[in-house]
Order: structure tokens, then C-alpha cells, then sequence
């Protein structure tokens, strides 16, 4: 599928043809800009408090602010929970447009960015290409794949013969006018299928020819290609997955013990609405004296009314800044992130940055890291040391005589 405006067309192949502008606009495919931010000015206020009523304390301060309008059950004015409640989302809501703001940039940074064609030796590619030609023998490009996968080690691509007669020749590569029929995009790293209709021959097309957005460019001079894939359609975006809001653990947990503490507060008020019934059926008419009696109101609508004044009542039961509370620690946190120097790195002065404030906590929830052997993680630096296998050590020699001699 692919994007155009605020519609999603489904595509089955692709189609598309060198220097020609109108042909490519005709089947209204992406253009090369990127979005990781989820709001905008208009969808903000909607999303934002979708996100925040996904908490269950919120639900309940809004379920109350609106029984206190309700003047035979309340007998406290709506704003007491109006303003407080107003004054937590808030907060929350600033702090979410902060960090959106700052994708924003991200992503004004990232499509305002401007490309050289003619940049030498190190290159970053910005769509996914089909590789025209080069200044490499055979048309071969090395580029190292490391933001796509990791891999440092630099691979291979080779163009067609046919482009490749194409040089860096200007004349020859406008003049240029195959067209190239292919899989939609998708988020497969590996694999591509494609044909290049030129001069009225068809030539197959695999990934071996493709150089993806992410990419870097190395030990070669020059290289040309044709954008098969731009934006929010490269396989790098399309890896990438769509902005969505995520719940922490302690989220979870705290919608727990909310709920934990609905059950004691429903409970609370079952029990005094009971005790209200009772004591208006028996004692309620003596007491007119004190307090109006109105005729028609019987025991169990009083005790139903009653009900829902307690839970007013008691709604501090319920601590409305309870989420308030753990944004300013998740804050002040990502703050002790970004100042911590045992993360700063100082050959490539790289400190650590903490990209999000919601979701801190879970690096403290992490208890595998599973990582392959092309070193990552460990800058390439990986020595064994020792391993037991049924009881039977196995590791360096020195380690095992030592260990030994200390048995003994």
C-alpha cells in the first residue's frame, strides 16, 4: 500500500519510468518525506486525550466531574474537579507536545536535508535505488548497511551491464528511459523483484542491485540510480512502523491498584448507601424535626442517591495526581539519563539521549539481550572465556590449571 493525501490505495506492482515526471505522477505514489511525530496542530487535543483517558484514574475524575452536576447527588460544586483534573491533563498534554515537538525537528531536519549527487567516497542514501551505474570496475558499489542491520562489514552491489554502459555521463543517464515494473514496498531487507524494460528487452531484478535509504556509500567515487522507493514507502520507514501510543509496565500496574481501589471504594459506599436504607426506613421520619422530610422519597431511591454522594464524597480516595507524580519522576530521570557520564562515549563524544519521557522504566525490565556474533554490541571485541557443558568446564588453559591447583 502506499500514501497519498489522507488516503491508502492498495498496489499490487509498481510501475515507473526514467525521466519521465508525468508518468510517475499519474500513479500518485509517496514522495520522499518522512513523519515519525504522531500530532499535528488539529489532531493534537483529540489524540492527546484519547491517550490520556486510556487511564483508568482519568476516566473516573471525568465520570465524577460529571456527577457533580447532578445536583440531587452532589453537594460539592463541579470545578473542585474541574480545575485539578484540568491542571493534570495539562501538564501531561505539555509534556507530550514537547516530545513531539522534538520529532518534529527531527523530521524537518531529516526532509529539509539537502543531497549532493556528486558527493564523493561517503554517501548517504536517502531512497531506495536501483543502482544505474558507477566508477567501480564490473559497476560494483560497496556500502555498509549498519543502520539497517548492524552489519559494519561492507557488501557488494553490481549494477546491469546494460546501465552500467550508461556511465556518469549527464546526455546519456537523462536521455536514459527504462521502465521498471516491481513488488510494492514492503519491509523485507532481503528480498526484491523487479524487471527493467529497456530498449524493448526485459532484464531481472534482485536486491544485489538495490541500494536502500540508511545506507552509506564507501570506497567508491561515484555511483547513479533510479528511486524505486521514496519516503514513508522505503523499507527502512516501512520497518520503522507507525507511531503508536505505548503503556508502560507501571502503567499497567497502576491501572491495577486503581482498580484494586475502585473495588474498596465501591465497596465503602455499597456498605454506607445499605446503612442509609436502613436507618431512613426506620429512623428517618423522627428526624424531621432536624432535617426536611420530603414525602415520596422512599428508602431504597434515598439509598440509591446516597450511593453516589459518597463516591463523591470519597473521590481523594482516588489520588487525582498520581499520574502527575510519575511523569515529573520520568522527567527528572530522562534528565539523570542525558547527564550520566558512565554513558558518554568520548572518542566519538557521544553522551547518552534519552529520545522519549514515557518510557524510561522499562530499560530497568529488560533481563535477556540476545545479540548475534558480528559484535554490535561489543565494538568487535569479543573474547571467551570459559563455558560448562554436563558439568565439564571448558575455556583457557591457564584459567582451568588455576582453577585446578585451587581445588587441590
Amino acid at each position: 500500500s502506499f500514501l497519498y493525501g489522507s488516503s491508502l490505495f492498495s498496489e499490487e506492482d509498481r510501475f515507473l519510468r526514467a525521466n519521465d515526471r508525468a508518468f510517475n505522477l499519474s500513479y500518485k505514489y509517496a514522495d520522499n518525506s518522512i513523519k515519525t511525530s504522531k500530532y499535528n496542530f488539529i489532531t493534537f487535543l483529540p489524540l492527546n486525550l484519547f491517550e490520556q483517558l486510556q487511564r483508568l484514574a482519568n476516566v473516573y475524575f471525568c465520570f465524577l466531574m460529571v456527577l457533580q452536576l447532578i445536583p440531587a447527588v452532589s453537594s460539592l460544586s463541579w470545578f473542585t474537579t474541574a480545575v485539578p483534573l484540568t491542571l493534570v491533563l495539562g501538564i501531561t498534554a505539555v509534556k507530550d507536545a514537547s516530545d513531539d515537538i522534538n520529532r518534529h525537528k527531527s523530521d524537518r531536519q531529516v526532509n529539509n536535508r539537502k543531497t549532493d549527487p556528486y558527493l564523493l567516497l561517503v554517501f548517504y542514501f536517502q531512497a531506495d535505488l536501483l543502482l544505474l551505474s558507477s566508477s567501480e570496475p564490473l559497476n560494483l558499489v560497496y556500502v555498509e548497511t549498519a543502520e539497517l542491520d548492524g552489519e559494519t562489514n561492507l557488501k557488494v552491489r553490481q549494477a546491469l551491464t546494460v546501465t552500467g554502459e550508461l556511465g556518469d555521463s549527464i546526455e546519456a543517464l537523462a536521455s536514459f528511459n527504462g521502465e521498471v515494473r516491481c513488488e510494492p514496498p514492503n519491509n523485507r531487507l532481503d528480498k526484491f523483484k523487479g524487471t527493467l524494460i529497456y530498449r524493448e528487452q526485459s532484464y531481472s531484478l534482485d536486491n544485489d542491485k538495490m541500494l536502500l535509504r540508511g545506507c552509506t556509500l564507501r570506497n567508491t567515487e561515484w555511483c547513479f540510480g533510479l528511486v524505486i522507493f521514496g519516503g514513508a514507502d522505503t523499507k527502512l520507514m516501512q520497518n520503522s512502523g507507525k507511531s503508536i501510543f505505548k503503556r508502560t509496565s507501571v502503567d499497567h500496574l497502576m491501572n491495577i491498584l486503581v482498580l484494586c481501589i475502585f473495588g474498596f471504594l465501591a465497596c465503602m459506599c455499597t456498605v454506607m448507601a445499605i446503612g442509609n436504607a436502613i436507618w431512613e426506613s426506620r429512623e428517618g421520619y423522627s428526624f424531621q424535626v432536624f432535617l426536611p422530610y420530603e414525602a415520596g422519597i422512599n428508602a431504597q431511591l434515598s439509598s440509591f442517591l446516597s450511593f453516589w454522594s459518597y463516591v463523591i464524597v470519597l473521590n481523594t480516595v482516588v489520588p487525582i495526581s498520581l499520574y502527575v507524580s510519575v511523569e515529573i519522576i520520568r522527567l527528572g530521570n530522562s534528565f539523570f539519563i542525558d547527564w550520566d557520564r558512565k554513558m558518554y562515549y568520548p572518542k566519538s563524544d557521544t553522551p547518552a539521549q534519552a529520545r522519549t519521557t514515557t518510557l524510561n522504566e522499562e530499560l530497568g525490565q529488560i533481563k535477556y539481550i540476545f545479540s548475534d556474533k558480528t559484535g554490535t554490541l561489543t565494538q568487535n571485541i569479543m573474547t571467551f572465556n570459559k563455558c560448562s557443558i554436563n558439568g565439564r568446564n571448558y575455556g583457557e588453559l591457564f584459567f582451568l590449571i588455576f582453577f585446578s591447583l585451587k581445588l587441590c
